[in-house]
């Protein structure tokens, strides 16, 4: 086993074995409805941002803006969970993404591009507790099934995968001619429906020890596993959104239909969930440094298919193993973090990881439609590489102590 650590001792209060089960289960299910929010936004947020925006140059801002409200909202979020418990979190969460699909919906009847955009931070403000429900899942759990419970409940974004894409198409031309008006509204129904089904989650307590934080959080932060983690989330999450964010747009300047440009977002999100079924197994077995290792040369390859051509089956080919390597890098990311705190340090241990990945995700947002509109589809996959190559010199570098430790002869 090489994802627990001598960190994990005496974790206060194991839940139930039914209650384990219950949670990942009503995590999951809300993980794939939860899903359907930031899928609707990444298939539609720059077309309607190309109609609403004064210029094209800001056509994925509303998406860029998705992502600085997961970055600004992580921290009030584990707040919240740490003082109230992450039911209040969840319910705040779920509230967030039910405004923002009716303010979406408002924003494209009266051709408001600012009040989009003040849709689409309400819905990074949904997505940042979202995220939090991998790490619920492992609340409460020994640490040796940790892993295995956070990739099921991510495993949950394969029906995200099914159910945003076709929601989109099923409903984007309901409400002539306000394209997508209506699709926005099923979105806030949506999430709605979530809220219900985490009413039933139950954690543990939060602890005096909890609220009171444990270790300094620079001195958690600056051990080495901990930087290389969060190097290789935010590279891994990074690429992902700045390629996923430019491809539905790049697509329909390709001549590509929208409806093209929803299935290639369909399989994309079904392969960045599905291997979750079996991807906490191989960190168990392989380690979650080989499994995002792995995850980060998946990414690499997915912009080679890119620079290939731009073919629909280029564009599908290329955000299918964007899918996978974002799920093995993610992943393996995400349980590397886990090793990296005591219990009472959870909280501000993760919020920390999650605010770091998806600041710099934004950046990477934010570039991408100027890339984009100014030098085209192929500068946007080159660029991609760089992060990639970081991240794998930061976990090679990690893998190379452990070495050294394991054999220090």
């Amino acid at each position: 086993m090489t994802n627990s650590s001598s960190l994990d001792i005496a974790s206060p209060g194991l839940l139930p074995e039914a209650v384990q089960r219950g949670n990942i289960w009503r995590l999951a299910l809300a993980q794939a409805l939860a899903g359907a929010n930031s899928v609707v936004i990444y298939a539609t947020g720059a077309i309607v941002g190309n109609v609403l925006a004064p210029s094209s140059m800001l056509a994925t801002l509303p998406v860029s803006i998705f992502v600085v409200g997961m970055a600004a909202c992580i921290f009030p979020v584990g707040a919240i969970a740490r003082r109230r418990g992450r039911r209040a979190a969840f319910l705040t969460g779920t509230a967030a993404g039910v405004a923002a699909g009716v303010l979406a919906m408002l924003a494209v009847v009266s051709s408001s591009f600012w009040l989009f955009c003040l849709a689409t931070f309400l819905g990074g403000a949904y997505a940042a507790v979202v995220l939090s429900f991998r790490f619920a899942a492992a609340d409460g759990v020994s640490p040796e099934r940790r892993a295995r419970a956070l990739s099921l409940v991510m495993g949950g974004g394969v029906a995200a995968g099914v159910v945003g894409p076709q929601l989109v198409t099923w409903s984007m031309d309901w409400w002539p001619p306000h394209a997508f008006a209506a699709t926005f509204l099923v979105q806030a129904a949506v999430a709605a429906v979530s809220a219900v089904l985490l009413l039933g989650v139950q954690s543990p307590k939060p602890s005096a020890d909890a609220a009171a934080g444990g270790r300094p959080l620079a001195r958690i932060a600056s051990q080495p596993r901990f930087v290389a983690a969060v190097i290789c989330g935010a590279a891994s999450y990074m690429v992902m959104n700045f390629l996923m964010t430019a491809a539905p747009l790049a697509m329909r300047l390709c001549g590509h239909a929208q409806t093209s440009a929803n299935w290639g977002l369909q399989w994309h999100v079904i392969a960045m969930y599905g291997p979750s079924f079996f991807t906490g197994n191989l960190i168990s077995r392989f380690g979650a440094v080989r499994v995002a290792v792995t995850g980060l040369f998946l990414t690499a390859a997915s912009a080679v298919v890119g620079l290939a051509g731009v073919d629909v089956t280029n564009f599908w080919g290329m955000l299918v193993l964007l899918g996978l390597g974002w799920n093995f890098g993610f992943l393996g990311a995400s349980a590397l973090v886990l090793e990296c705190h005591r219990p009472e340090e959870k909280m501000r241990v993760q919020s920390l990881n999650d605010f770091i990945v998806f600041g710099l995700m934004a950046i990477g947002s934010f570039s991408s439609g100027g890339l984009l509109a100014g030098y085209g589809w192929n500068a946007v996959l080159r660029v991609s590489f760089v992060p990639v190559a970081l991240a794998v010199v930061a976990l090679g570098i990690i893998a190379c102590q452990r070495r050294r430790t394991a054999d220090p002869g």
